[in-house]
């Protein structure tokens, strides 16, 4: 059995118009699929809503369903919306581009100004470059207002004219037992008008294709995935209306030495094995050119130094992220005679201090264990 309209859209059955929208609206951004994807069950109550908004919404559908209920929808012929396109129409008319890039929301006058739709553009930059700031010169192709028609899509001297069969409003409504259905145009294609005489330059669409160089100044600090927003460098638009908007999205190719997270820059620095034991003072290169780094003596692979502000600058302003310096000891693979005698020596020598303290620690524990063991004898 079908559930009740009203509940589904939670509002009483005295609710005006308003109200339910207001409800429809809440609950298809709840359970819209982009915020809920791979999720059948908030496809199926998106669907729902959906639904009941179509009956609820029309003053005539819901005077049947008030008075006979779901048998009385199913017997004039309703068997809820047609498919996808019908389902996601509602939604689009209120929500219009909240979803996605591109696309704007439908026009409620076909003779109405029609802005440009959004485009995306992907670039790639260097790892510096990302840390720096970089200018940048893209060409892109898009398609632009007609210089021709300025956008009217008919050949100079002549205007588009009034559809026929539509009467100018993009819509034909067909009637369906005791209902009537409103459809897109099939003559002019929701646009409301007829071009008899097209333009030359643009077949009557209104736009061409152009190549255009933009500039695009990448502020310090960005990272893979940021985006910038270009306003009015997106696709042309059509009788009279404003461009769309270019989105540059980030993608930032990787270093050969340093690694990335977040503000942080990692690097990990080999320093010679006798530099490691004796202690040194070295030049690590690091993002903004070389920094004096002191190694103490013993240091071992694996420790880490921090230089303070050596990092990636904030987006936002203020201060610079940290510098990770790990250390990794280099330990010599090309040795000769005489160089593997003295560290044949030295490792000779430090043997002998490790077994003289291993001994002592031995021994010291052997004295402690007999102890105790006579203790419990007597």
């Amino acid at each position: 059995m079908s559930r009740c309209y009203y509940e589904i859209l939670e509002v009483s059955r005295d609710a005006g118009g308003e109200v339910i929208k207001k409800s429809y609206r809440k609950l298809a951004m709840k359970y819209h699929p982009d915020r809920n994807p791979n999720d059948a069950e908030a496809e199926a109550c998106f669907k729902e809503a959906a639904e009941a908004y179509e009956v609820l919404s029309d003053r005539q559908k819901r005077r049947i369903y008030d008075t006979y209920g779901h048998e009385g929808l199913k017997n004039t012929g309703y068997s809820g919306p047609g498919n996808a396109g019908d389902i996601f129409s509602n939604i689009n008319e209120m929500f219009g581009d909240l979803f996605g890039f591109g696309g704007r929301s439908r026009r409620r006058d076909p003779n109405a100004p029609v802005q440009g739709d959004d485009l995306r553009y992907d670039l790639e930059i260097s790892f510096m470059d990302a840390v720096h700031g970089v200018e940048k010169e893209v060409e892109i192709t898009k398609r632009e207002t007609c210089w021709t028609c300025e956008g009217s899509g008919a050949r100079p001297g002549h205007k588009p004219q009034t559809c026929p069969t539509c009467n100018g409003r993009g819509q034909v409504i067909r009637s369906q037992g005791f209902f009537q259905v409103s459809a897109t145009c099939p003559q002019c294609h929701g646009s409301g008008q007829v071009i008899s005489e097209p333009c030359a330059d643009c077949n009557g669409q209104g736009l061409v294709n152009r190549k255009k160089t933009v500039k695009l100044k990448i502020p310090a600090g960005v990272d893979t995935g940021s985006r910038m927003r270009l306003t009015g460098e997106g696709e042309g638009g059509r009788r009279g209306g404003p461009s769309g908007d270019l989105y540059v999205l980030i993608h930032v190719l990787e270093h050969e030495f340093f690694l990335r997270d977040g503000q942080v820059i990692f690097l990990s620095f080999p320093v010679p094995m006798v530099k490691a034991a004796l202690g040194c003072e070295v030049d690590v290169p690091t993002i903004q050119g070389s920094s004096k780094l002191k190694i103490p003596a013993g240091t071992q692979a694996g420790k880490r130094f921090t230089l303070r502000r050596q990092g990636v600058p904030s987006l936002r302003g203020g201060s610079r992220g940290d510098m990770v310096v790990e250390v990794q000891v280099q330990t010599p693979t090309k040795l000769t005679k005489k160089q593997k005698k003295l560290l044949q020596e030295f490792d000779d020598q430090y043997h002998e201090e490790e077994e003289g303290f291993f001994s002592r620690l031995f021994h010291g524990h052997f004295k402690k264990f007999k102890k105790e063991e006579e203790k419990e004898k007597a």
